[in-house]
């Protein structure tokens, strides 16, 4: 019997399918070309009821669980459309929750009905030239200077950091405590001393938004810090699960898009006067490719009932974004291999999904992170 919670995921579902169908499909390739997605389409998406569909109806959102929201990314990423699931992930996935979570509910009034909207595109800015994985070695300060925050630094690698007009930014309010001295902002970027920098050109997701922000003397009102002084570390640690299951997630939908891609290749491309799918070679690539994707899956759903009970751990958000992800990377270079030379063109598809899978294994931690984790676990530091 079905249940009333898989009726509303299929019923999402269509609707993502067609919605991408219609609304991206026939768009994304100038998008690629331009290497940037217009900003507009925000709120187009919004319109459609595709943003923050997790959050409380008082803000505009369809209030639905978190199986549908990590279902869109899903999608998006078996489609093809890969920049467009990362963009959704930060704005939808990651700093939507860290206000809801964390923020009070002025904060929440504030920006989560247009968040849902699309009429307030979102950040999240932690990176930093000098800081990636290590977020206690950040640099970017805000001094408390009598009823504002003084904002200093820059960020880098910040996904939607272009058409952000809002970012969330870790910064040290006591330099001299570590990683007990951050603290989380919500800037808006219209305050004099923000500025963003040229796009970063990158190997793939070409359409995704990536910048350089910087922070020049950007004084902050004392409702712009999101939860406690000093408890920025924490938070980012307590939302890490959550954005690494979109990673997870992300991957499983683009291994399948790329899976199905392939399949379809082989069972039309002739060889030696028969059909590469008649290869024994290529059958059990693709046998290999399905099994583990259906390992990874399996690992994901049982992440999930944790995340959903409020008992995933970091330790688990690293196992299931190590396994999902490489296991991703693998099935995707095999089926580009597949395609011979014809995946190493731009005009076949499968090379675009050999391209933005690359990043799975270094944004949100690297795998090198994950698995000192995972050790961290086993036999401490």
């Amino acid at each position: 019997m079905t249940s009333s919670h898989d009726q509303e995921l299929e019923m999402f579902r269509d609707m993502i399918q067609r919605f991408l169908k219609e609304e991206v499909e026939p768009h994304y390739e100038q998008w690629e070309h331009d290497h940037l997605m217009p900003k507009e389409f925000w709120q187009i998406m919004g319109a459609a009821g595709i943003l923050l569909v997790d959050m409380d109806e008082r803000y505009g959102a369809a209030n639905t669980n978190l199986d549908v929201a990590m279902m869109i990314q899903e999608e998006m990423c078996a489609a093809g459309y890969h920049a467009l699931a990362t963009g959704y992930n930060i704005h939808a996935n990651i700093v939507a929750p860290y206000i809801n979570n964390i923020g009070t509910q002025e904060q929440r009034e504030k920006w989560l009905p247009g968040m849902v909207t699309g009429k307030v595109v979102t950040a999240l800015a932690m990176t930093e030239p000098s800081a990636g994985s290590d977020l206690a070695a950040l640099r970017s300060k805000a001094i408390k200077d009598g009823e504002e925050y003084v904002l200093n630094g820059s960020k880098v690698f910040i996904t939607n950091g272009i058409h952000a007009d809002m970012v969330v930014v870790a910064a040290k309010t006591d330099p001299t405590a570590g990683a007990k001295g951050v603290s989380l902002f919500m800037v808006d970027t219209s305050l004099p001393g923000f500025s963003v920098g040229k796009k970063i050109e990158k190997m793939g997701q070409h359409s995704s938004d990536t910048a350089e922000l910087f922070f020049s003397d950007v004084r902050l009102p004392a409702n712009a810090l999101l939860g406690q002084e000093g408890r920025g570390f924490i938070y980012m640690m307590e939302e890490l699960p959550r954005e690494r299951l979109g990673c997870a997630m992300q991957a499983l939908g683009h291994t399948r898009g790329a899976l199905k891609l392939t399949a379809d290749y082989v069972t039309q491309r002739i060889a030696f006067g028969q059909k590469i799918s008649q290869f024994q070679n290529t059958r059990f690539k693709l046998a290999e490719i399905k099994i583990e994707l259906e390992l990874c899956q399996a690992l994901v759903e049982k992440y999930m009932v944790k995340f959903a009970h409020d008992e995933m751990t970091v330790e688990d958000a690293a196992v299931v974004k190590y396994a999902t992800t490489e296991m991703q990377l693998r099935a995707v270079n095999e089926c580009l291999q597949l395609f011979g030379g014809y995946g190493y063109t731009a005009e076949y598809p499968i090379s675009r999904f050999y391209r933005d899978a690359r990043v799975q294994t270094i944004y949100a931690g690297s795998s090198e992170i994950m698995k000192e984790i995972v050790a961290r676990g086993v036999v401490g530091r």
